[in-house]
């Protein structure tokens, strides 16, 4: 399971021309599902997002997590993150899980940053064709890989 990070001063997703998902100030996340993903990588990426010090404290140091600055998550399903680029120009996505395995994952993944936070998760639509909008504060860009804990 990997995730791409941004911290944002604004982000929204949009279905159909109507906005479904928006926050303020916090973490704009891509959220990338393979076949092999287990329970385990969701509980300790959910855990190293909440955790991660990026933003700035008093000193403008890179010191504070999205729960100390009151942050809030706009958490986004997106497949094209489990890319395989090895051969050829066209991606292969052969590694990124099937729905019935993805979307009970992004729920939990939303349901755990939910508790974690105690915030309510703002979100994409899986599966949906979404245009993303966002103002990148930093910029600030980090991808954490589940695979990459041990």
């Amino acid at each position: 399971m990997n995730a791409v990070l941004q911290r944002v001063s604004f982000a929204k997703v949009e279905v159909g021309g109507n906005v479904i998902g928006e926050i303020e100030k916090g973490l704009m996340i891509l959220l990338g599902v393979s076949h092999d993903d287990e329970k385990e990588d969701l509980q300790w990426l959910a855990k190293k997002i909440v955790g991660m010090r990026i933003f700035s404290d008093e000193e403008g140091k890179m010191n504070k997590s999205v729960q100390d600055v009151v942050g809030n998550i706009l958490l986004i399903s997106q497949f094209t993150l489990q890319a395989s680029t090895k051969k050829g120009n066209r991606p292969s996505y052969i590694g990124a899980a099937h729905p019935d395995k993805a979307i009970p994952l992004y729920e939990e993944m939303i349901a755990t940053l939910s508790d974690l936070t105690g915030k309510k998760i703002e979100t994409g639509e899986f599966g949906a064709d979404m245009q993303v909008s966002l103002l990148n504060d930093g910029p600030v860009t980090i991808f954490i890989d589940s695979k990459d804990k041990k």
